[in-house]
Order: C-alpha cells, then structure tokens, then sequence
C-alpha cells in the first residue's frame, strides 16, 4: 500500500516549519534559480505546490512543467496556485506510474526519495532518469546524516510519525547518492541548509 500523505495535507507546511523553520524551503527554493527560461520540468512529489509559485517568480512565462503529486488532497491544494503564463499539467498518481509523450530539461525530486525503501528508490530513480533528457539537470533536495547524534533522533522521529499517520514504506534514508553515482551524473552546485541534515543538489 501506498503512502497517502492525503491525512497530513491540511497542516503539512505549518508542521515543516515549525519543526525546520524555512529550511524546508529554501532547501528548494535555492534550486529554482537553475532552471533555465522555457525549460520542460518535470516536479516529483511536489506536495501542497508552493513550489510552483516560486518557480512563478522566477519564470512567470515559457515553461512547460508536469507535475506529479500521489495525494488528492495535496493535489488539489497545489492546483489553487499562481502559475503565470506557464503551462502546467496535473498528473494526481505515482511518479512511476507516469509516462509522458516528451522528455525533460529538468527534473526536480524535492524529499522525494526519503519515502522510499532501497528497493522502491532504484526503480523510481530508474524510472526518472529515463524521463530525463541527456545533458538535463536534475536538481534534489534531502536529508543527509552528517554524523550529528541530533541528526538521527530528529529522523527517526520524522519516519515514525509519517509511517503512522501516512503509511511511508521507509524507515531509513535510502542511498541516493549512489543512485547518481551508478547512472553517471555529476555534482555541479550543492548547499547545505539546518546544520548540514539539509541537502540541495544540482546535478547533471
């Protein structure tokens, strides 16, 4: 079964920040400033879709963004936002269930991965790549644990909370950077957010 974020959609955002202030945001916010003028976007997991109106502020006009979401609720909470002059299609359904016509500039996985189990991320990993075009950006944004003993309480609490309120498969952070690291990709930026559990990568 599925995770169904739907239960947490309502205080999701107000939950982040009162336990990681902004940090959930401008981990992601700092990787929007790579996404060229008139790209094709895909966003994976994009949650309650401030996202799109950041990446609004940014591009008012010109892109072409898909935008996957699995929870209804979420979905239906991102579809409320300013897009501009961009055009924007709504996909509600698993990021490995979708196949577009067309390939992507960019592909953006904000927190995506830590709901997954090893397993559950090689084939969704797999799955974006192959939606990626060669020579694409794919930017991520995740937790990391940088050896701080406060690094592994606070994720251990988080996987608990979530596995009972929305039923996420994982129970540790799966193994991301050797997902990259196995399908040739690059480091070309990165910066670390919440004394370094935060990570942003630009990859290409």
């Amino acid at each position: 079964m599925p995770a169904n974020y739907n239960n947490s959609a309502w205080f999701y955002d107000r939950l982040s920040r009162m336990v990681y202030g902004r940090a959930l945001i401008n981990a992601q916010v700092y990787l929007l400033q790579y996404v060229p003028a008139n790209a094709v976007v895909l966003i994976a997991g994009g949650g309650t879709g401030w996202i799109l109106e950041e990446l609004t502020k940014i591009h008012p006009s010109g892109l072409q963004i898909t935008y996957v979401e699995v929870a209804a609720d979420m979905m239906a909470l991102s579809k409320k936002r300013n897009t501009g002059s961009n055009k924007v299609t709504f996909i509600n359904d698993a990021v490995e269930n979708v196949t577009p016509d067309t390939k992507f500039d960019v592909v953006i996985t904000p927190f995506l991965f830590d709901n997954f189990t090893e397993q559950t991320t090689e084939k969704v990993f797999n799955h974006l790549h192959n939606l990626l075009k060669p020579g694409g950006l794919w930017l991520n944004a995740d937790f990391q644990l940088t050896g701080k003993w406060w690094q592994n309480v606070l994720l251990r609490s988080m996987f608990l909370f979530f596995k009972i309120l929305c039923n996420i498969e994982a129970s540790k952070l799966p193994d991301v950077d050797r997902q990259f690291g196995v399908h040739g990709y690059k480091t070309i930026e990165e910066r670390t957010f919440f004394g370094d559990f935060i990570i942003s990568k630009v990859y290409k």
